[in-house]
Order: C-alpha cells, then sequence, then structure tokens
C-alpha cells in the first residue's frame, strides 16, 4: 500500500506491516516518518536495531544474512537500511524483492532513502515493497499547505494562532519544515498554551536584532520613512543579509505593481489581486495608502530596480546594494522619485 505522511499515525495503530520504504527529500518528514515507525516497533517489542548503511561495494548479502540471523537478545528486531543515492540498482532491487517474497518472521525492515528519484517509484522492487508493506514519499510542502501545515504545528503544541500567524511564519521559513518546527517549539516554550497573535509572533521568531526584516513593509507601505530608514539602518548594522531585505521589498513592490494594474480595473479586480497575494484585511488599509501615492510605471520600475540589486548582491553589478535598497525602500515609503520615466 501506499501512504501520505498524514495517514502513517493511523496505519501503525493497526498493526506494522513487514516493511516500510520512506522517501523523498524533505527532511523533517522523512525524519519525523521514521522516527515514528521505530517508535511503533519499540512499543511492540521490537528492541533490538541493526542499521545497514549502503555504500559503494555494499554487498546486498548483508540484508539477507541479517535477516536470518537470530537475535540474542530480543524476540523481535528492527533492520534500518540507509540508502543515500537515487535508484537501488539492479542487485539491491533484486535483494529486496526475494526479502519481500518472504519476509523474516519477528523483523521489521525499515527502508531510508531520501535521495530516491521519482521515476525510481515504478520499479519492481518498489511494487513489491508496496504490495508486502508500505510506501511513504515526503515531499516539499508550498503555498496553502505549508500555511495549513504550519497551524496544525502550532496547535499541536497548544497555541492557538491568530488570522495571520501561520501565514507569516510560513512566509519566513519559506518552505524550509525543519526551521518552522524549530520557530513553532521556541513559541511554545516562550508562551506556552493559549492564543498567538502577530505581533506576539514577531516579537519571538528571528535574531534578537532591534529591527526585525518583518517591520520594514509595514514602515513602506505607511509611508513612513523615517522608520524605513530605522530599521535599515538597524538590520545593517545587525549584519542581516542583505538578500533578506531584498526579499522583503521585492514581495511588497510586486504585490503593488499587481495591485495598481488590477485598480485600474476595477474594485473586484483589485481584491482578486489582493487575495492572490495573500494580503490579509488588516493590512489593505496599508495597501490602499500606498497605492494611493505610487503610480503603476514608477511600481514596474522600482520591480526592476529590485533585479538590480540582486545582481549587486550575487556580484554580477555595478553599486552598493545596501544603497539600492535604501533608495527602493524610501521611494515606496514616499521618498523623491528618481528617473521615473512614464511607460504605457
Amino acid at each position: 500500500m501506499r501512504i501520505k505522511v498524514a495517514q502513517l499515525a493511523a496505519q501503525l495503530s493497526r498493526g506494522l506491516v513487514p516493511v516500510y520504504l520512506i522517501g523523498g527529500a524533505e527532511p523533517l518528514q522523512l525524519g519525523e516518518a521514521a522516527q515514528a515507525v521505530r517508535a511503533a516497533a519499540r512499543a511492540r517489542g521490537y528492541d533490538e536495531r541493526e542499521v545497514l548503511e549502503v555504500e559503494s561495494g555494499f554487498e546486498w548479502g548483508r540484508l539477507t544474512a541479517a535477516a536470518q540471523t537470530l537475535s540474542l537478545f530480543s524476540a523481535r528486531r528492527l533492520i534500518e537500511l540507509r540508502v543515500p543515492g537515487p535508484r537501488l540498482g539492479k542487485e539491491g532491487g533484486e535483494a529486496i524483492r526475494a526479502y519481500c517474497d518472504r519476509p523474516a518472521p519477528d523483523t521489521l525492515l525499515l527502508i531510508l532513502a531520501p535521495e530516491l528519484e521519482h521515476k525510481e517509484l515504478s520499479a519492481h522492487w518498489v511494487q513489491r515493497v508496496e504490495q508486502a508493506g508500505a510506501v511513504l514519499v515526503v515531499r516539499q510542502v508550498s503555498g496553502g499547505e505549508l500555511v495549513a501545515w504550519v497551524e496544525q504545528r502550532l496547535r499541536g503544541h497548544g497555541l492557538i494562532p491568530g488570522p495571520e500567524v501561520a501565514a507569516l511564519l510560513a512566509e519566513r521559513v519559506e518552505g524550509n519544515l525543519l526551521a518552522a518546527a524549530q520557530e513553532v517549539d521556541k513559541l511554545a516554550l516562550l508562551y506556552g498554551e493559549g492564543p498567538l497573535d502577530r505581533d506576539g509572533l514577531l516579537a519571538a521568531i528571528g535574531d534578537s536584532a532591534r529591527f526585525d526584516v518583518y517591520a520594514l513593509p509595514d514602515a513602506v507601505l505607511g509611508g513612513d520613512r523615517a522608520r524605513v530608514h530605522r530599521v535599515l539602518t538597524g538590520l545593517a548594522a545587525e549584519g542581516t543579509a542583505p538578500a533578506i531585505v531584498l526579499w522583503a521589498l521585492a514581495k511588497e513592490a510586486r504585490m503593488l505593481a499587481s495591485a495598481a494594474f488590477a485598480a485600474a480595473k476595477g474594485s473586484a479586480a483589485l481584491t482578486a489581486a489582493l487575495e492572490e497575494h495573500r494580503v490579509w484585511s488588516s493590512r489593505r488599509g496599508l495597501v490602499q495608502t500606498a497605492l494611493r501615492r505610487l503610480r503603476l510605471p514608477q511600481l514596474r520600475r522600482l520591480v526592476r530596480r529590485c533585479a538590480e540589486a540582486d545582481l549587486q548582491i550575487k556580484g554580477l553589478g555595478h553599486g552598493d546594494p545596501w544603497l539600492t535598497l535604501e533608495e527602493i525602500a524610501d521611494e515606496l515609503a514616499g521618498g523623491p522619485v528618481r528617473a521615473c520615466v512614464e511607460e504605457t
């Protein structure tokens, strides 16, 4: 059978199958799924664990030998086979098929293959594992699924997130579930169980920098040029990577450009654009304020300036990226327009 991550706990509660294959390059989910299988095995008396690392020159006869060896310490054993490469190979595939044909009694085989290629999932040995046991493939989580995953994680720690909290944390970690899990653990330690609002999240996440990069977008949208300057100065002084600041500014510039284009078509189009860019209702007043002072040609040019800053950060363009970022932020906040050419 093939199962999803969300189905693993229920499957383990019903009873263990002889073979588990867990693949996929998302490390947190793979690690937690493997740990869940190990825990379920221990709870059922599989007290002995043997680890086989499939390295260059690995002799697949070791799997057969391990399965046939009688344990001196425990009636039940877990054999953990770690496959680091994208493919198992002919010899490895034959060894796994042979094992699945006659699984060793009182033995659980757990195969971990983090780099397994997608096309390898159609190989005969994987199909045989699917018939004899369970195949679980973890994958990267993004978009709305990531927001839902973060919210579920927060609630699993007893936190009750406000309407923007999960989305803001999901934006911050940019798909890195391990980083998200670490942030959630930290939030649980700081606040314990109970409500968590946006201000509480911003006060806790990230470095202890006095000016967090998440303070910059609101200052830009609100036209608070003095605060924009203070935030940027603080971020630079704290050693914040300019790429992180560029990410925050470029995200707002693209959103505003899209919103300005949609606004010309009417309020319905504007609302749709804001929803597409996941602009929460509490921030839409700031967006409207920004749109009253910024024109579409200007915003398009600022998006291009963000691309220039990206090249500077990568060492492929001339100029100081921090100076460029300051000019972009200042103009977004309503500062002097620099060589803005009207476009049709």
